[in-house]
């Protein structure tokens, strides 16, 4: 485990929000068209601009299918890693940062105690890293 992995979720959210702004956004651009009768033949070529969004709308809802079973998934192993933590303000921040998808900052506000977003993020970060040399050494 790494502060990178912890604040995948993170990304991972952001990510799906951005997705799915995009596609409202499609959603009300392709309802806003509206045909023009000139009565004057068109330009050579055909083109659908409603087909367009459609075929984007389609693959946009499949990469937020995608991205919330991964965020789902990574959820799960970020809470089966929490509850190994034994220090029950450093199994919080954990869950707070990786389930709750937080910033340092709204943790250090959560928790309170005079802590500060590095401060957190220091705690997580030693912890880490003692694991991870217990885990070296036999």
């Amino acid at each position: 485990m790494t502060l990178k992995d912890l604040t995948k979720c993170q990304n991972l959210q952001k990510r799906l929000t951005r997705n799915m702004d995009t596609l409202e956004s499609l959603r009300a651009a392709s309802q806003q068209k509206a045909q023009v009768l000139t009565g004057m033949p068109h330009a050579p070529g055909v083109s659908d601009p409603v087909g367009d969004f459609v075929v984007e709308m389609a693959d946009l809802e499949e990469r937020i299918r995608f991205l919330s079973e991964e965020i789902s998934q990574t959820k799960q192993d970020m809470e089966s890693f929490a509850q190994t933590v034994d220090d029950e303000q450093l199994r919080t921040i954990f869950r707070l940062r990786s389930i709750h998808c937080m910033t340092w900052g709204e943790i250090a506000r959560t928790i309170g105690g005079h802590n500060t977003s590095s401060g957190v993020r220091m705690m997580c970060s030693r912890y880490l890293k003692a694991e991870k040399e217990e885990k070296q050494d036999p």
